[in-house]
């Protein structure tokens, strides 16, 4: 039967080469956003809040976009009309940035570049399952974290290679962005576009049809191929060869057969030896589950099994989420607690209405509606993801806590300075960059050990080991004075950094559905940027309240919460 055809090795990279300029995009915003904020006039307890807006663009376009490009096809392709429109807008945000003349058009700003970014990369990862075969998506998956590795370390050090190397200024009278980040972002801007449209030009995505042909190939392959292994095992055993007792081949828990990944799936270019007796199906990397577990994962996924689901489930969703928000309002307003907590309420309580209007799609039978498939995608959740969902809560709120409060951090406590014109913050501010090139770097390196180590231990317990790593280093911050040391705390925190784009990735990719990769891949984002939005609306509450304005507490804490994440990781139990 014919089979999807493998790539080139220069395919895969005109294919992958894209992320290079999307991730240039994030690392300039993750590593000078609060830098901009400040210099605009923003006090260091309003930051956070400042940053909602990262967060929330990837919660609503994500799921969205995963969803349209996996149902789009014209003249450009499945998923490069959403590489095109996201990098026109991302790479015009970008230019845009750094001449905001006032903080409410550098925060609106941030709106627009993270939702253009957002609209870029979905699709991204969607790009890999389509075009490789699973015997080289290991390959792509990991094509594209050099990409991302190599972005990152180049655009977060920009600032400061433009005053270093080329004496560009890095300072700016008060309420002025430096020259140095202004140029950084046009570069930024430049190359975003370049790559992207690179991807787009050299590369040719398959029609739906073929890739559903090709798709039901490879089924009908795994169904034979399952038949020929149960009839042997039957005649082997002896005993009673029911569905239930033949259709999984032994796995370990800890490491399974994956099938996709996120962008940095860099842990799964190894065959699984872990001190367990597996199935030869499940021994090797980019190998399939069983078809029956396939066959399994699907029915439950099924247009039927979505479409059942009862108008009630919504409308007891609708009561639980209302009434935690409409207490938590009741409780906000008669402690007359900070205003900014208000968020959480009116986000529980926009949530319930959410469910409200499923419950009523759901009672007037359509269920073909795009927006309530989504919602009930989320119901099916794997179980494996609803675990993983603590895990990335833990280590994103974290991660999010560093790139909002490091660079207050270190100008403050390491360089002496607040003033956003002096030299003192301003050189603080451009050894932050360094300091976040370096933990990308670190991951890039890193990646390599993560996956001889998680081929001996299992994912689970080297995800643990990186996270207490990542959280050491990160904690570390408030202990050394010198900024030089701040380079060892980076090398935890770029390996904690190259586990959280891969291992969790790993462990989910087992329990996904084909039909559905696009999609749950956006809906699994909702635990990254939930724990986002409630750090973005917290932290400068905690700021104010408990830290008394030291910046150095927020990534205390954040060091405690990717330890915590690494100890829930040992909860996850595989499909």
């Amino acid at each position: 039967m014919q089979q999807k055809p493998q790539l080139t090795f220069w395919q895969i990279w005109n294919m992958c080469f894209g992320f290079l300029g999307i991730q240039m995009g994030f690392a300039l915003q993750n590593a000078n956003v609060s830098r901009i904020f400040q210099s605009l006039g923003a006090e260091i307890d309003d930051i956070a809040i400042l940053w909602i807006a990262a967060p929330v663009t990837g919660l609503i376009v994500q799921p969205i976009i995963g969803y349209m490009s996996d149902r789009t096809w014209n003249r450009l392709g499945r998923r490069r009309p959403f590489f095109l429109a996201g990098a026109i807008l991302a790479s015009l945000s970008l230019f845009v940035m750094p001449n905001s003349p006032v903080l409410w058009m550098a925060a609106g700003m941030l709106w627009i570049m993270d939702a253009s970014l957002n609209i870029c990369m979905e699709p991204f990862r969607a790009l890999v399952g389509d075009m490789l075969p699973d015997r080289q998506r290991a390959v792509g998956f990991t094509t594209q974290s050099f990409f991302i590795g190599v972005g990152a370390v180049v655009a977060s050090a920009l600032p400061w290679m433009m005053s270093n190397w080329l004496d560009i200024s890095n300072t700016a009278e008060a309420g002025a962005i430096p020259m140095s980040v202004q140029l950084s972002f046009y570069i930024g801007g430049a190359a975003l576009f370049l790559a992207v449209g690179w991807t787009i030009l050299r590369t040719r995505e398959y029609p739906p049809e073929q890739l559903a042909a090709w798709e039901a190939n490879e089924k009908a392959t795994a169904s034979a191929s399952q038949t020929t292994d149960t009839q042997v095992t039957g005649t082997q055993a002896g005993t009673d060869n029911s569905l239930d007792a033949i259709s999984q081949p032994a796995q370990s828990s800890d490491n399974p057969p994956v099938t996709t990944s996120q962008a940095s799936a860099l842990a799964i270019s190894t065959p699984n030896t872990d001190n367990q007796d597996t199935d030869s199906s499940s021994s090797s990397p980019g190998i399939a589950p069983s078809a029956s577990a396939q066959a399994n994962s699907q029915d439950v996924f099924s247009q039927s099994s979505i479409a059942a689901i009862p108008a009630r489930e919504f409308l007891r969703s609708a009561l639980i989420w209302g009434g935690l928000g409409a207490l938590l309002l009741v409780l906000l307003l008669a402690l007359q607690l900070d205003r900014q907590l208000y968020i959480l309420g009116a986000g529980l309580l926009l949530f319930a209405g959410i469910q409200l209007l499923c419950a009523r799609l759901s009672a007037q039978r359509s269920t073909d509606n795009g927006f309530y498939q989504v919602i009930a995608l989320i119901k099916l959740m794997p179980s494996t993801m609803k675990q993983l969902a603590v895990v990335q809560f833990l280590s994103w709120f974290a991660l999010f806590a560093m790139w909002i409060y490091t660079t207050p951090a270190v100008t403050a406590h390491h360089f002496g300075s607040t003033d956003t014109a002096s030299a003192a913050y301003n050189n603080g501010a451009d050894w932050v960059g360094v300091l976040f090139a370096s933990y990308n770097l670190y991951a890039a390196l890193a990646a390599f050990g993560i996956a001889w180590l998680a081929n001996r231990l299992g994912s689970r317990k080297t995800h643990l080991i990186n996270m207490l790593l990542g959280g050491a280093g990160l904690a570390s911050i408030a202990i050394f004075n010198d900024p030089n040391l701040l380079l060892i705390s980076m090398a935890g925190v770029g390996i904690a950094w190259a586990s959280i784009l891969s291992l969790p990735y790993a462990l989910l990719s087992t329990a996904l559905p084909a039909a559905y990769m696009g999609v749950y891949m956006g809906i699994f984002n909702f635990f990254i940027v939930i724990p986002q939005i409630l750090a973005a609306t917290v932290l400068g509450v905690l700021m104010r309240t408990w830290f008394d304005g030291n910046a150095l507490w927020v990534l205390v804490l954040g060091g405690l919460l990717m330890a915590l994440s690494g100890l829930a990781t040992l909860f996850v139990k595989e499909q």
